[in-house]
């Protein structure tokens, strides 16, 4: 009998979806069989290649209602969010098909007597997707679409906690008519991902998640020369500075560090503000987490759901308390959110109050509902505390004045600079980390230079 994977809803705990696991045969299968629509698909014109994977979106955002009722039971988001990763799917699709042509357009030099040169940009191959739940679609639809329309095969690894995404993928493309073994799912064990990871005829591997899994998958990848993009932790900052206008700071910041419960890899985890605006800021963003609302996620006045699973939120917990144990000061009692259960998943927001930079839940990723604040004299002090952390996914300023953000943001360590909004992904800039964040971009027209490779042309048309 196959293997199992189950996914547990952190709603009530239950399971929700069984799937078999993919054995040795079905991958070896999957790959061949991408491989060879692989070969064909590559020659279809640009043209033909957007129509189709066009009507794969419309097919897929027609059932909106169904997909975002599925993110709510396997990932605990309330569902009057879910509809978003809807939309930000349809968002980042359309405008990666609308750019196409011109990311993939011929480069030519200047002219040269007597000779024709020129540099396409061709398909890579078959490339591997593992996708993490916390935005299922999200961050796969920043390789899948791409690289399908670049003339790539797609074999796609969705989470054991997310299952359906893929196979919504797959009914879409489906739908519209995609030839047959150009996209394929599979539902796999760790041992078979890193196994197929490193395995010939793979091309390109798009990776996201944590630290840790990036370290194993480039270790999985170190004996052959495939692509190899990696999206993976952060502990992004935000600075606020005196002339920000406050309450659309506490307003934007209290969504981007509870959003989607924490479980943001660009959520905010570690707030610097001027002493100037400190307590004023603190308080309200304090009286704004108070008026959260913790419950059942089906429920449409819930904006903060549980975690993703039980296991997570006690991992949280004693991140919380190790927090305190270094002297921060816990600003939310937890009772105020009923919800709130000790070996639930149900977990209450959390703010806390830090003076010494050191402090781990300024330094470690809490993939959760918790925020450090800390006070800062200056911008030079905001900068260098920005800078000091492994990660560099995101960090955003907030201030009336552009050019002082321009010129903060030229000194901090990070993918993204953000002015006055934070979490948040434009398709039309690249999506990139440093440091332990990872390394690759997708997105943007610099998102098809990894899914494809240059091939120079140099043809003397005249001897």
């Amino acid at each position: 009998m196959a293997a199992t994977q189950k996914t547990i809803t952190p709603i009530d705990g239950s399971i929700y979806v069984t799937r078999p696991l993919a054995g040795s045969t079905r991958i070896a299968t999957a790959l061949a069989q991408a491989r060879k629509a692989q070969a064909a698909w590559k020659q279809a014109p640009l043209a033909e290649r957007a129509a189709i994977l066009g009507k794969a979106v419309s097919a897929f955002v027609a059932r909106k209602d169904e997909i975002a009722e599925e993110i709510t039971w396997q990932i605990g988001r309330p569902i009057s969010q879910s509809p978003g990763e809807v939309r930000g799917f349809e968002e980042r699709a359309r405008y990666m098909i609308g750019i196409a042509a011109e990311a993939l357009a011929d480069i030519t030099p200047d002219g040269k007597p007597g000779f024709t040169r020129f540099i396409r940009r061709e398909p890579l191959g078959v490339a591997f997707i593992v996708a993490p739940w916390n935005y299922p679609y999200l961050t796969s639809v920043n390789a899948v679409i791409p690289a399908l329309m670049a003339g790539n095969a797609v074999i796609l690894k969705h989470s054991a906690q997310t299952p359906l995404c893929s196979e919504r993928f797959a009914q879409s493309f489906k739908a519209a008519g995609l030839p047959s073994g150009l996209f394929q799912y599979l539902h796999l064990s760790h041992e078979h991902t890193l196994r197929l990871i490193g395995a010939d005829g793979i091309d390109y591997v798009a990776f996201t998640g944590s630290v840790e899994g990036g370290h194993a998958v480039t270790a999985a990848a170190s004996k052959r020369f495939a692509g190899l993009g990696l999206e993976l932790g952060g502990c992004d900052p935000a600075y606020v500075r005196p002339d920000a206008d406050l309450a659309h700071a506490v307003e934007n910041l209290v969504d981007g560090a509870f959003f989607n419960s924490g479980q943001s890899c660009c959520g905010i985890q570690r707030i610097y503000v001027h002493a100037d605006v400190h307590k004023k800021f603190l308080d309200g963003f304090v009286d704004l987490t108070q008026r959260y609302k913790l419950g059942d996620p089906r429920d449409k006045d819930i904006n903060l759901g549980p975690v993703v699973r039980a296991s997570a939120a006690d991992t949280i917990r004693r991140q919380i308390a190790a927090s305190v144990r270094e002297g921060a000061k816990a600003l939310i009692d937890p009772k105020h959110f009923t919800a709130n259960k000790n070996g639930t998943a149900y977990l209450a927001p959390q703010v806390l109050q830090v003076s010494n930079a050191k402090n781990s839940i300024l330094q470690q990723e809490c993939f959760g509902p918790v925020v450090g604040i800390m006070r800062v004299r200056n911008d030079a002090e905001a900068i260098r505390l920005m800078n000091d952390s492994p990660y560099g996914l995101t960090a955003s300023v907030w201030t009336a004045d552009e050019t002082v953000a321009k010129t903060l943001g030229a000194q901090v360590e990070t993918g993204t600079w953000f002015m006055n909004r934070c979490d948040y992904l434009d398709p039309a800039l690249a999506w990139t980390g440093i440091k332990d964040s990872g390394r690759g971009v997708s997105l943007s027209r610099i998102g098809y230079e990894q899914l494809t490779r240059p091939k120079s042309f140099h043809l003397r048309t005249h001897l």
